[in-house]
């Protein structure tokens, strides 16, 4: 979001005209996930991504084509359809699927919308972006239960929400080697990162640069530090059992995206026969990720936490 409407508002200001266009529909295995924006400035430079691949390329020769008209379109629709054998909307890609795109064209009359976008989403405050036929519109302060939603009545009646100021946040407990390393991991896949640990002369914790956030706790009382939200994915791997299970007892009433466990299954099935004895049910306990990760024999911390990443982000993305 903020390396788009950076873009944008670098563009607005020098007095350059911008397509916006934003992927607000997708079928099947089509590479263009809802969200996707890219942006063409009438200097022809242009940034983000929709899909890449010749779809990419000719809606951006069509985009650079739009804005060296006189007058701009109207926003619109583009259905782009993956199937080589496609009688109409053939995108040129083979992979399948299909995705609708939104040309949104932007002038210096949206800096303002542009620049709240900006404001918002830089300092976290939650807001709505809207895209329609009508054009580019923000709300303040508003909160979506999901990231995105889309709704097509027709090519000329249709709108797309997104949230804002709400970045995906990983919360880990447990400033040890998988810690670290799950740091690293989530430095470079756009997440916010948030570490906890009780122990305040742990070295893999005082050396930790990769996180937004660190701080000693105490694990018996955590349950504040971490909100709930579509957005929010938490990640135990303390460095004993009783703090394991203490951060767990906390987390399972909560409504998150991602909630993982690391631990033998030995140690798993024992944490779950002592909360079942608190009152917890089954099914709170299945919608913990336990054991932790992607069963890929990893053994090293670095390999641990590629199996945990790899896990989070197909959550992240749908993935059943």
């Amino acid at each position: 979001m903020q390396q788009t409407f950076s873009f944008i508002q670098s563009a607005l200001l020098k007095g350059q005209k911008v397509m916006l266009m934003t992927v607000i529909g997708r079928e099947g295995s089509s590479p263009g996930k809802q969200g996707f924006k890219m942006a063409v400035a009438s200097d022809d430079s242009f940034t983000g991504s929709i899909g890449g691949g010749v779809m990419e390329h000719r809606l951006v020769e069509q985009s650079k084509r739009l804005l060296k008209q006189k007058v701009l379109p109207q926003p619109f629709l583009v259905f782009q359809d993956h199937d080589p054998e496609a009688t109409a909307n053939r995108s040129g890609m083979i992979c399948s699927g299909g995705q609708t795109i939104a040309f949104t064209p932007l002038e210096k009359k949206d800096l303002a919308t542009t620049q709240a976008i900006l404001n918002a989403d830089k300092k976290e405050q939650h807001g709505v972006l809207f895209l329609s036929e009508k054009g580019i519109f923000f709300r303040q302060d508003e909160k979506m239960q999901t990231a995105s939603k889309s709704r097509v009545i027709s090519e000329n009646q249709w709108e797309y929400a997104e949230q804002t100021g709400m970045p995906n946040t990983l919360y880990i407990f447990g400033g040890g080697h998988v810690g670290l390393a799950l740091s690293k991991v989530f430095r470079n896949l756009n997440f916010k990162i948030h570490l906890f640990d009780n122990r305040s002369e742990l070295n893999t914790y005082n050396a930790n640069q990769f996180v937004d956030k660190k701080q000693i706790v105490n694990y018996n009382n955590i349950a504040s530090y971490v909100p709930e939200g579509f957005n929010v994915y938490v990640v135990i791997v303390t460095f004993a059992h009783k703090s394991d299970e203490q951060v767990l007892e906390q987390m399972l009433g909560k409504d998150l995206k991602y909630l993982g466990l690391m631990g033998s299954a030995k140690k798993i099935e024992t944490i779950s026969e002592r909360l079942k004895q608190k009152g917890f049910t089954d099914k709170q306990l299945k919608n913990v990720y336990a054991p932790i990760g992607f069963p890929i024999n990893s053994e090293t911390p670095a390999e641990i936490a590629v199996s945990i990443a790899a896990q989070i982000v197909a959550v992240k993305n749908g993935k059943k």
